[in-house]
Order: C-alpha cells, then structure tokens, then sequence
C-alpha cells in the first residue's frame, strides 16, 4: 500500500496540528497491516520527511527544540489512529528525551543527538527486556569487545538506524558488568530475526536483533555498572520513557472509549448502557490523571534524577496500565455484540492495549520495587 499524500516539509514544527494532519492518514489501511503483520515503513519516511524523529533535540543542535510534553501528547493523539506507528515511534523519543537529559546536566548525550539531527536517524531500544541483567556474551578484543547476543522486542528494528543496546561483560578485576552501547544496524554480524508475530501492537516491527560476533570499539562504551544493581542512570530512563509509551496506550484507550460510545447509543435504550458506559468513563478517567501525572512529573525534562522521581513514575505507569486494559474490556462490554465484529475496530484496540503490562515495570515487579524503597531498601537487589 501506498500513501498519497504531500511530504511537504512543515516550516515551523507544529506536533499538534501535525498529529492532526498525519493520524487519519496514517488510519488508512490500519486493520490490513495488523492481520499482515506488516510494519510501518511508509509511515515514518513520513515523519523523516517532517523531522519528527529530530523535533526533541534541541534547537541550538540543530533538532525542532519540541516541548517533550508536546510529543506526549503527539504520541497520544496518534495513537488513537494508528497506536503501531505511535508505540515504535515512543521508543525511539524515549531515547532521545535521555539524551537530551543528559546533555542539559552536563552528561554524555550530544554526540547521539547530532546523529539523530544529521540524517533523521532512527534509534532502536533494546533496555526494557534487558533491564537489570542483560543478555549475551561479551568477549574482549583488541580495541573492543565482541558481542554476542539476541535482543527481542526493538521496535521500528526495519527502519532503524542505530541499536541503543547492552551486554553482560565479566571484567578480571571488577567482575560482572553490564556494558552499554550503540551499534549502527548497519554493522557487519547485525541482523534481524523476522519474528514479530503478536497478539497486538503487530506493526511495530519489534523484531529480535541478532548480533553474531559483533565488534563494539571501547569508545563506543557509554556506561559501565554493577550487574543486577540499580544504577542512577535508570532514573532518568524510567523518568522519560515511561510517560511518552503510556501516553500512547492512553490513546488506546480513548479511541476504544469513542467507539464504545457510538455503539452503546445505537442501545440506549437498554438499562445497562448508561452504567457501563459510567464505568468507563471512570476508567479512562483514572488513566488519563494518571499519564497527565506522569508528563507533569517529568516537567518537559527540568526534573531532578532521583529514586523518589523514578519510584513516583512506576508507580503512576500501573495505574495506568490497568485502567487502559479495564477501559479497553468495558469498551466492549459497553458495544454489545458490534464490538465483536473485527470491522468495529475495538478487537484490534484491546490486543494492542494489552502490550502495556510488558512494559517496565510489570504491576508485580513495581509493587516490589516500591515496597522495598518504603522499606529503605535497595528497590531491586535480592530479586529472584
């Protein structure tokens, strides 16, 4: 499938009034790419095309100087037309709001910035499925290391440009560490494993990068830390991450709530309609306090990197995953029969709302994380 439409570069950077533009369009086709499977390529040579992957870097490198709460709500407005395009797309902004945190306090981050501005480059995460531990094998070589690994779930993986990654190295004198780097997807052993078949979000192209071997330069190296210990670092990572991806389930769950409310009216005459429909309204309610919590927190990156910031974060991601899922299922309780019918739309919705329990942390592991820190525990250690 084709998209015909103008590519035409926006002079001004305007997100809102982009999404707007964009969202229908990008709607086109939405259920034929979900039961394909197919990734949305097309789509983000359109966002290239209007420097949406450069808008959170700022002005002074080059980038659009974009409010991060803007993409907040870019991503959010997208999602309610296509959530596939607006999820990848999270992963990549995740990465470049650290960046950009971490250059504005005097840290690493500039480099990866004026990558992204000088050709659009598309940045691949693989640190949520990594978290504490990592994976692979790590094997010293002359000016490097030699990495060996698979790194499922990197979204927008067909389209990326550069692997924002980690490994396991067990250092002579230090012990175990978990490295982390970047990987241009260009480098020779990189490769994808074509396997992301879903229950929902299936046009992200999270697909598991392959590295067979790969040779990473001791430059290359952006962090070392303990393995299976908190680092700082996750305090800014959580801190941005998390509310860009939760406001696109949010997205979700608005369009699911539309859609459920134009069918319940077709019912209004049955008792239960106005219940459900309260209920709903209640839910999404919930979620959408919750991620305009979250936004408000991270304060367009002017926060302060800390546990009590990150643990606030958490805590806020549960809820709103769990009243995205409780409004995305009353959403069909509320449609009654039509909602059934993969033509309503809602079928697709609810497999792709249910991705947001995989996200970090998973309701159990927060509780924990949480809890320990009430303790004056180290949140993670002793961790089975």
């Amino acid at each position: 499938m084709t998209l015909a439409f103008d590519l035409g570069v926006t002079p001004a950077l305007d997100l809102g009034a982009l999404a707007k533009t964009l969202g229908p369009r990008f709607a086109e086709g939405v259920a034929d790419r979900d039961q394909g499977d197919q990734f949305v390529a097309e789509h983000y040579d359109v966002l290239k095309t209007h420097k949406v992957f450069s808008a959170l870097v700022p002005a002074a490198l080059g980038g659009g100087g974009a409010r991060y709460s803007a993409m907040c709500a870019f991503l959010r407005e997208l999602a309610h037309y296509c959530p596939s395009t607006a999820l990848a797309l999270s992963m990549h902004q995740h990465l470049v709001a650290a960046a950009v945190y971490n250059h504005l306090n005097g840290r690493p981050g500039k480099k990866l910035l004026e990558h992204v501005v000088a050709g659009e480059a598309v940045l691949v995460s693989t640190g949520a499925n990594d978290w504490m531990e990592s994976n692979g094998t790590v094997a010293r070589a002359d000016g490097g290391f030699r990495v060996t690994a698979r790194k499922p779930f990197a979204s927008g993986s067909p389209k990326g440009d550069m692997l924002v990654t980690s490994a396991p190295f067990e250092d002579p004198k230090e012990g175990w560490q978990v490295l982390h780097f970047p990987v241009p997807l260009s480098t020779a052993g990189v490769s994808l494993a074509d396997d992301w078949r879903t229950l929902g979000m299936r046009s992200t192209g999270s697909q598991t990068v392959i590295l067979d071997g790969v040779f990473v330069p001791d430059a290359a190296i952006a962090l070392r830390r303990s393995r299976g210990r908190f680092h700082p670092a996750w305090n800014v990572i959580l801190t941005v991450a998390m509310p860009l991806i939760m406001s696109v389930y949010t997205g979700v769950a608005e369009a699911a709530a539309v859609i459920a409310r134009v069918e319940a009216k077709k019912r209004a005459s049955d008792p239960a309609a106005p219940y459900l429909l309260g209920e709903l309204t209640n839910r999404l309610t919930a979620a959408q306090l919750a991620v305009d919590d979250m936004v408000r927190l991270a304060n367009d990156l002017d926060f302060t990197m800390s546990l009590d910031v990150a643990d606030a974060i958490l805590v806020r991601k549960t809820i709103v995953a769990e009243n995205v899922l409780a409004t995305v299922e009353k959403a069909l309780e509320a449609a009654g029969g039509a909602g059934f019918y993969r033509k309503t739309g809602l079928e697709r919705l609810l497999r792709d709302a249910h991705g947001v329990q995989f996200h970090p942390l998973p309701a159990k592991r927060q509780h924990r994380f949480t809890g320990r820190l009430a303790l004056g525990l180290d949140p993670i250690a002793d961790a089975a």
